[in-house]
């Protein structure tokens, strides 16, 4: 089973190419505008340019509205959005959208703050067979031990933080290290299963 790889957070093209080079599945492109991520329309474009093709690019929200979304998808091609926040249920509801996956992040509702929490918490949702993707405190240190510990597999993890060197800037050593660890994990999961 392949667990995919989504890489948040991107602030520059560079980045994606590291990203990419990694073995990433997905890149992460922040619209949120209180966010240390946040990149503006020219830089997101550049970004979706030069990942397009190779990787899904995911447009990540919080409480945004149409409008804003539409603004932002006029001028940056992406594949998926990602919403992070207190969007009603009529916005998100997974029953009612094909393809819908649910990104799980730490519970104290300040999502995208790379914060460590309980993973096992999500094994109920993947063993009923949701589409699941783990998130917060993830790292090359303890990703690989985050999927033993489930069993089941998620369908992908996302990590920025864990992954990053100064200034907001992907570092590639951790981002070979982060895909290694997930590679490596995808067989003691299917050992297991």
């Amino acid at each position: 089973m392949t667990i995919r790889v989504k890489i948040c957070g991107i602030v520059h093209p560079d980045d994606a190419e590291l990203a990419i080079e990694a073995g990433a599945d997905l890149i992460g492109l922040n619209f949120v505008p209180d966010s240390p991520r946040c990149i503006d329309l020219e830089t997101a474009a550049a970004i979706a340019e030069r990942a397009a093709g190779r990787v899904e690019r995911v447009g990540v929200f919080r409480n945004a509205e149409p409008d804003e979304i539409e603004r932002v998808l006029r001028r940056v091609d992406l594949d998926r959005l990602q919403f992070h926040g207190e969007e009603t249920e009529d916005r998100e509801a997974a029953e009612t959208y094909p393809g819908t996956i649910v990104l799980l992040d730490h519970p104290d509702g300040n999502a995208g703050s790379g914060k460590a929490w309980d993973w096992s918490a999500s094994a109920e949702l993947i063993e009923s067979g949701h589409d699941v993707i783990l998130a917060g405190g993830l790292s090359p240190q303890n990703v690989a031990q985050v999927l033993a510990d489930l069993g089941d597999a998620p369908w992908g993890v996302d990590v920025a933080t864990g992954v990053e060197g100064s200034a907001y800037r992907k570092d590639a050593a951790k981002l070979r290290e982060f895909v290694a660890a997930v590679r490596g994990s995808e067989t003691t999961v299917s050992e297991a299963e």
